[in-house]
């Protein structure tokens, strides 16, 4: 299993480079291996990006704009859906991982099942 996030690196919104930068430096900080995929340099990223996520998550007009996502091919949300799951200490459940012994997800998940 492979998380990929795609980003764009020359977005000229501060909001999607605020975004991009949270949703990184906590995949960083908290040691979970992804793959950067940058849509504005690589038009095959774009494409697939723009392919990939799902039409009830697309928004009314335009493109669906990063950061978006996936688990390998499996979509996972966008900036809301990770900032929730974040909020919620889901964050390892939201991206189809297991969360490490002594994470704050993995405390509250051996609570639930005691």
């Amino acid at each position: 299993m492979v998380i990929r996030v795609y980003i764009a690196s020359s977005s000229g919104s501060t909001a999607i480079k605020k975004q991009q930068q949270d949703v990184l430096g906590f995949l960083e900080a908290n040691k979970i291996e992804f793959e950067e995929k940058d849509i504005a340099a690589n038009e095959e990223n774009r494409k697939w990006m723009r392919e990939n996520v799902p039409e009830e998550s697309r928004p009314v007009s335009g493109n669906p704009l990063p950061p978006r996502i996936f688990n390998d091919s499996r979509y996972l949300g966008d900036y809301e859906a990770f900032f929730e799951a974040r909020e919620n200490n889901a964050v390892y459940a939201f991206l189809g991982l297991t969360a490490p012994p002594g994470s704050k997800e993995a405390e509250a998940l051996a609570k639930q099942q005691a």
